[in-house]
């Protein structure tokens, strides 16, 4: 299973980023979508799941959740805006995406990976613009892959 995992497009969608979200099962976003125009058009690609962003205070924005707890492939995914609003009892979970930083972070703690894709919308100061994919097996297996898009 194939999720292509985006945050932070504030109301821009690039072509390289549609292209690279070619061929995913899912794709997760983490916040600051920038307009319901967004979540469709992500959603002819894929299924999409999206969480709430700060920025996201527009209609669209306001009706989605704070946070979404996902299972694939027997691995549990929670989904958030902002790495400060983790719950510290969390249940049994493998990977926890996370965006607004607008940098891109991987690291595992406590067996558990944490993966901030970075933004792929606008840019911010001098940040990279970034996505990754994220690949599952069947032995639920998690694999990585960070992309840079500039």
């Amino acid at each position: 299973m194939r999720l292509g995992v985006i945050s932070d497009t504030h109301g821009v969608l690039r072509e390289e980023v549609l292209i690279n979200l070619e061929g995913c099962d899912y794709i997760i976003h983490a916040g600051d979508v920038g307009g319901e125009e967004i979540i469709e058009k992500l959603d002819k690609i894929a299924k999409t799941f999206v969480v709430r962003g700060n920025n996201d205070g527009d209609s669209f924005g306001k009706k989605l959740p704070d946070y979404r707890e996902i299972e694939m492939n027997e691995v549990l995914i929670y989904v958030l805006h902002n790495i400060d609003y983790l719950p510290n009892n969390l249940r049994e979970v493998d990977l926890v995406i996370y965006g607004h930083s607008h940098k891109y972070n991987e690291e595992k703690k406590d067996n558990i990976i944490y993966l901030n894709p970075g933004a792929c919308g606008r840019k911010r100061f001098s940040l990279p613009l970034t996505m990754a994919i994220v690949d599952i097996n069947d032995e639920s297996d998690i694999k990585i892959t960070k992309i840079d898009l500039e």
